[in-house]
């Protein structure tokens, strides 16, 4: 069984190889789900990393649903990847009704070109996942990483071993709350890949800051924060 490690620093990757993963699936801020790495973090992996590494294509948090401007850079984020020497990338879109985006999937495969290419959770959104196993399936995206549309793998269980039982080339790989206690389960429905972080939070500061940095008003999955032209316009005017 494959397993891969979802990392989200130069730190986690390493560990992850370490600790004999297979693969490695490279984000950042796994608090929103994670997002595309930056390029310095994307540069040091690929020099210090061995294993097989495929990099979230993500452009901010929030919902699966994007801009033109927005798809243009996850485009742009595909071909760094390629350049850097990349395995595979981790990505997925949705239409706003909640069904797969098939015209912009097609094309974020195109662009993947040789890499492999890994639906990501977005999946758990589809209201249809029967339906878009078989798109994804037709688009030869080669993995579909989902919790079964639940809050963690083991308690979706069933609709995972349902979708693996019906697909025949896309690979389900499941993910989200899997650990040693429960990847027996995993194991024994005959999954052939699995996705975990496998983290623990760990204290850097031997006290708490005067003030907090973290904004929980903007943690949202059907809003997203986008600076206001009449908020700007009226400070500059002010100081001008």
């Amino acid at each position: 069984m494959l397993v891969e490690v979802c990392a989200n620093s130069l730190e986690s990757a390493l560990v992850a190889e370490h600790a004999g993963a297979d693969r490695i699936e490279l984000c950042s801020e796994l608090a929103v789900g994670g997002l595309t790495p930056s390029y310095g973090l994307l540069k040091a992996v690929k020099e210090q990393v061995s294993i097989p590494v495929h990099v979230l294509i993500r452009p901010r948090s929030g919902d699966f649903t994007y801009s033109d401007a927005e798809f243009d850079i996850m485009l742009t984020d595909i071909a760094l990847c390629k350049e850097l020497g990349f395995e595979g990338i981790v990505s997925g879109v949705l239409n706003k009704n909640f069904t797969l985006d098939v015209e912009r999937t097609r094309k974020l495969k195109s662009s993947a070109g040789h890499l492999k290419f890994t639906f990501h959770r977005a999946f758990d959104w589809v209201k249809d996942p029967l339906k878009a196993l078989k798109l994804l399936d037709d688009l030869q995206i080669d993995y579909i990483l989902s919790s079964g549309q639940q809050k963690s793998a083991p308690l979706g269980i069933d609709l995972l071993s349902e979708l693996e039982q019906q697909n025949s080339r896309v690979q389900i790989m499941p993910g989200s709350g899997i650990n040693s206690s429960n990847v027996d389960v995993f194991i024994s429905r005959g999954f052939n890949a699995l996705h975990l972080s496998g983290t623990a939070m760990i204290q850097t500061l031997t006290k708490s800051p005067p003030i907090s940095m973290n904004s929980s008003g903007f943690l949202s999955d059907d809003y997203v924060a986008i600076t206001q032209l009449q908020n700007i316009k009226a400070v500059v005017a002010k100081v001008k």
